[in-house]
């Protein structure tokens, strides 16, 4: 990492005369409300197309919100006397105080004058948040509680009017409880349990979605291990909060505008979303993923056209200590995109991923070199994935959208094989959203996304530059997280949302979602359904257990999820409240165990799937989540 500092360093100081403005370059977190209100704006022609690689800077944003103020009040969709008050409002919010204490925001501003007239300003502070929410289960009469509660002091600010950098450190208290569903073959096929080398078919651990939250709500926000109360030993730390539990958490950042805000270098760890079509739909890069430390540079020299290239290195997910899960996962990622835009009525982006095991590979590291084809000219060792995204928009009106996410596949035969065979691995979306008039900044969002099995998954594999004795992980996760849709593999997702923003401080929403599942636990558990499954890769095109048949080869689970949500900032005062209810009712469908022969024989060496703690049974939850944030 010290080769990438000095590379920031010489950056900066190649272009120290080009210093723009000043406190402007640090993210904005994706949880923020500005990323709605900057969506809907741009469907309705109020500002010019935005990029598709988030986060976005203070000035980016403040930028935009200026742009919208400014557009003309003649044009379809223009903005209501509401919708100004509501962008002042958030403007303000990015806005540069006076220096001394503040104690209203929870911070302490100083500005300097340095050495040769640069300045040298920002914030000092603390934030608090804390989500707390519990669940009744009717099925067994008892409620599940849990919290996520942390603590954070940041120092953010500027060294000239170019360079920003934010640094910050949080200690949590958290308890997620969740139960153990059962065991996973991740060859769910015929390989047997004694085989040798690479195809050594493992049987993990699976575990239920936290059961006090919404599923597929509950994000890891911890780093590394946590401990529970009581002496800090090595056997008190733990890698889940299964009871109350602290943890620590740390992001920075250091980033630089240069060529009159043209070219943006960052350089840090945080969280992003790229190529999303509607905040947190993302494929390929999305908002649920978790941090990892990147080098970035987005060039947005006209409105029309964008290009961005990140790479990183990936954490690995600590589920058995700190140790011997590092010894099979030390990846790095690379991700490019491409943005074309004409005017606000058509959008199109598309890349390439990379997943590859650490080494000094000088192509990767180059954004201007295409990660699929280089792989091309050093051999097959590393999972790549390309991605497209297209989007059209009528002002005023809404927009369609439709993104592709291509991790494995056969480009010769995949019209007539990509709904038949696992080895074409891919996900997609279809959405629409329609903007609401008569109300400030509301619409409604359909979306139904296809998450093929296998997708996101790797087959593990030997690498010449390591000669460890287990083979390496390539499957497309951090830290145990899918790098892309937060939806796991051989799944789908119906969701309905409404957005509304009905008071300058206050926004809501009412959302549905219908998510089917292959089992990954249990006798009919079904290949291809968890991001540790392993595609086998010997008869692809002739076995039928290596065939697609999407709720009929296995049991399948059925979530119907329905939540209604609210956020209120307290006037003056620095608390935002927040909250959820609704209910999440899930079911499993099945088939006979002769039909799931045909599709899953029982591997070589005799070792039968073993049965769920409780088989695939019936749930119902009421869940309620309150929470607040205070300076933040």
């Amino acid at each position: 990492m010290r080769r990438y500092s000095f590379v920031i360093l010489l950056i900066l100081l190649f272009f120290g005369e080009a210093f723009l403005f000043a406190q402007t370059h640090v993210s904005v977190p994706l949880g923020h409300e500005v990323y709605y209100i900057l969506d809907q704006a741009e469907a309705r022609f109020l500002c010019s197309p935005l990029p598709a690689v988030k986060p976005y800077t203070r000035a980016r944003i403040v930028e935009a919100i200026n742009e919208i103020l400014a557009a003309e009040s003649g044009r379809f969709g223009g903005l209501s006397a509401y919708e100004r008050q509501i962008l002042e409002s958030t403007r303000n919010e990015f806005n540069k105080g006076e220096k001394g204490f503040d104690l209203a925001e929870g911070m302490y501003r100083f500005d300097v004058q340095g050495k040769k007239g640069i300045n040298f300003s920002g914030d000092m502070g603390i934030s608090a948040e804390s989500v707390n929410s519990i669940a009744y289960y009717p099925e067994e009469e008892k409620p599940y509680y849990g919290t996520d509660t942390w603590g954070t002091i940041f120092l953010k600010g500027d060294i000239g009017e170019s360079f920003s950098f934010n640094v910050d450190f949080s200690v949590g208290m958290m308890q997620a409880y969740r139960v153990k569903l059962g065991e996973y073959d991740t060859y769910a096929t015929e390989i047997g349990f004694d085989t040798t080398g690479e195809r050594v078919n493992r049987r993990l651990t699976t575990y239920s979605q936290p059961l006090a939250f919404f599923p597929y709500n509950y994000q890891k926000r911890w780093d590394g291990t946590m401990v529970h109360p009581g002496p800090i030993t090595p056997g008190n730390m733990k890698t889940w909060p299964q009871e109350l539990s602290i943890a620590a958490r740390m992001m920075s950042e250091m980033a630089v505008s240069v060529l009159d805000d043209t070219l943006l270098l960052r350089f840090g760890r945080i969280q992003r979303e790229w190529g999303a079509m509607s905040p947190g739909s993302s494929l390929v890069l999305n908002g649920a993923a978790r941090p990892f430390t990147g080098i970035e540079a987005n060039f947005n020299p006209v409105p029309w056209f964008a290009y961005s290239s990140i790479t990183g290195v990936l954490e690995y997910d600590n589920f058995a200590g700190i140790a011997s899960p590092a010894m099979t996962f030390q990846n790095a990622y690379s991700l490019q995109q491409v943005e074309i835009n004409y005017r606000n009525y058509f959008h199109i982006d598309f890349g390439s991923a990379a997943i590859w095991a650490k080494r000094f590979e000088l192509g990767y590291l180059f954004p201007l070199l295409d990660n699929y084809f280089y792989q091309n000219f050093i051999g097959d060792y590393d999972n790549m994935a390309i991605h497209l995204n297209i989007k059209a928009q009528y002002p005023g009106l809404g927009k369609l959208w439709l993104s592709l996410f291509a991790d494995e596949f056969d480009a010769s035969s995949i019209l007539k094989t990509a709904f038949k065979q696992d080895s074409q691995m891919f996900a997609y979306q279809a959405g629409v959203q329609g903007i609401i008039p008569g109300l400030p900044f509301t619409s409604l969002t359909l979306s139904y996304t296809k998450v093929e099995p296998y997708t996101y998954t790797h087959t593990r594999d030997f690498v010449p530059w390591y000669n460890g004795k287990e083979p390496m992980e390539y499957a497309y996760v951090n830290c145990g997280v899918s790098l892309g849709h937060y939806i796991p593999p051989n799944s789908d997702e119906i969701k309905l949302r409404f957005d509304t923003h009905p008071w300058i401080k206050t926004v809501g929403h009412f959302q549905y979602q219908l998510i089917r599942h292959g089992a990954d636990y249990g006798p009919h558990q079904v290949d291809g359904s968890s991001l540790v499954s392993e595609l086998d890769s010997r008869g692809r095109d002739e076995k039928d257990s290596l065939r697609k048949n999407f709720l009929k080869d296995g049991a399948y689970q059925w979530m119907h999820i329905i939540k209604v949500g609210a956020e209120h900032r307290l006037g003056s005062l620095p608390i935002t409240l927040f909250g959820e209810a609704g209910i999440a009712y899930s079911y499993f469908t099945d088939i006979s165990d002769t039909e799931y022969k045909k599709y899953n024989p029982t591997p070589e060496g005799g070792m039968a799937r073993p049965p769920a703690p409780g088989e695939y049974l019936k749930s119902t939850a009421f869940i309620l989540t309150l929470g607040f944030r205070v300076f933040m």
